[in-house]
């Protein structure tokens, strides 16, 4: 305990140490056990963003391209899925709360006239590209402290959509301590700190930390294509992508779609000091928004999806590298000095994230795949408008998703 109450001085958190002081033995226990497993180092994060290098554009293997050659791409990722050298991970954490829905964000009903839940989407394109195979895709599940039991209780409730729940693994992402604004640590209960889900770039640290890596070198898995739970057009395990990357030789692969307009919000793949990376629109300069190639095509032209695929063997080297941390200001749901749970209306805390886009940086190379929008891209991150319930339900109804 003297050296948790050390490490809590040096990080001038001398709140939490007086209150410890009128905790129970039982209630001092619990959260010295929370301790001895926090990274606590977050704490000096002073805020700057890691510096950025020199971008330069990265073009794509592009629709038609990939049109002229699906019959030998699709074949050649058939055949390493029916070896089962594919795995599948599922990023889903989050909560529905930006919905209006307090349970985890993939058991949210998007169908009108009747039942289809953002997750039975997601299942069911698998299902697609399992049954042309012959032989189910391992599928991981990333899920959090707060939504796991939710989101396995919800799989099995609905008899794993038709999937094979023995080829179905489910995992708990990371937790980091959460600050408020002037950095100090918070309470979610009398006896534990505060804490937020790492991001999604912590998803195969997370893995590796519940045991998750030991099921993928039992399984022989050569390759894992990560993707999120919120784009319910989202195509997994797709045979066409996966040929494509190992035909392109290249280490990694991530879809990319068109950019809609040169100003439009997305992050775009392209190299930085000559390494496969994304630039986020904040951070484009006019000069990289507008230009454009000798086509006519912009030269940043392709935004990401959260649609990624990585060889193992690369990502193994990874775990030793600390990735940078981003600090988001969110709202989070707290104990305050009273003993009382409080739910803020406005942002109150920072957490700390981990980015997946940062797993691109660190892989010698990445084939930019480009695909339909329209048939592909469709997130649900808002209730209505841009990128919305709304929006994925049209775009559900354009592919002949009946809801």
């Amino acid at each position: 305990m003297d050296k948790i109450i050390e490490k809590l001085e040096n990080l001038k958190q001398h709140h939490i140490i007086k209150y410890m002081e009128n905790l129970s033995s039982e209630e001092t226990e619990n959260i010295k056990k929370q301790f001895e497993k926090l990274d606590l180092s977050v704490l000096t994060m002073n805020g700057k963003e890691e510096e950025r290098g020199k971008f330069t554009p990265l073009s794509a293997v592009t629709l038609d391209e990939i049109s002229e050659n699906k019959d030998k791409f699709t074949e050649l990722g058939i055949n390493l899925i029916k070896q089962r050298k594919i795995g599948a991970v599922l990023l889903a954490g989050g909560q529905g709360s930006r919905l209006g829905f307090d349970k985890p964000k993939g058991a949210f009903n998007i169908g009108i006239n009747r039942e289809l839940y953002i997750f039975e989407c997601l299942i069911n394109n698998l299902l697609e590209v399992t049954e042309k195979a012959g032989v189910y895709v391992p599928l991981f599940i990333m899920t959090s402290v707060e939504n796991n039991q939710d989101t396995k209780d919800f799989f099995e409730e609905h008899d794993y959509f038709g999937y094979s729940r023995e080829d179905v693994w489910f995992f708990i992402q990371e937790q980091l301590p959460a600050v408020d604004k002037d950095g100090k640590l918070m309470l979610a209960a009398k006896d534990k700190i505060l804490t937020a889900p790492n991001g999604n770039g912590g998803w195969y640290a997370s893995m590796d930390k519940t045991g998750m890596l030991d099921v993928v070198r039992e399984q022989s898995i050569e390759w894992l294509n990560v993707f999120a739970v919120d784009n319910v057009l989202q195509r997994i395990a797709d045979p066409c992508f996966i040929g494509a990357v190992l035909d392109s030789g290249k280490v990694s692969g991530a879809k990319v779609v068109a950019k809609a307009s040169p100003d439009e919000k997305v992050g775009v793949l392209c190299l930085e000091d000559g390494r496969p990376s994304i630039v986020e629109y904040y951070e484009m300069t006019d000069e990289m928004l507008t230009r454009r190639e000798a086509d006519g095509r912009l030269s940043y032209n392709y935004g990401v999806i959260l649609n990624y695929i990585f060889r193992v063997d690369k990502l193994d080297s990874t775990l030793s590298v600390k990735l940078p941390l981003h600090r988001a200001f969110k709202k989070l749901r707290y104990m305050d000095e009273n003993g009382e749970i409080q739910s803020p209306d406005e942002p109150n805390a920072y957490k700390f994230e981990t980015l997946a886009l940062d797993m691109v940086k660190l892989q010698e190379n990445c084939l930019a795949y480009e695909v339909d929008r329209k048939k592909e891209f469709a997130p649900v991150k808002n209730s209505t408008g841009i990128d919305s319930v709304e929006s994925a339900r049209e775009l559900l109804k354009y592919n002949g998703i009946k809801l």
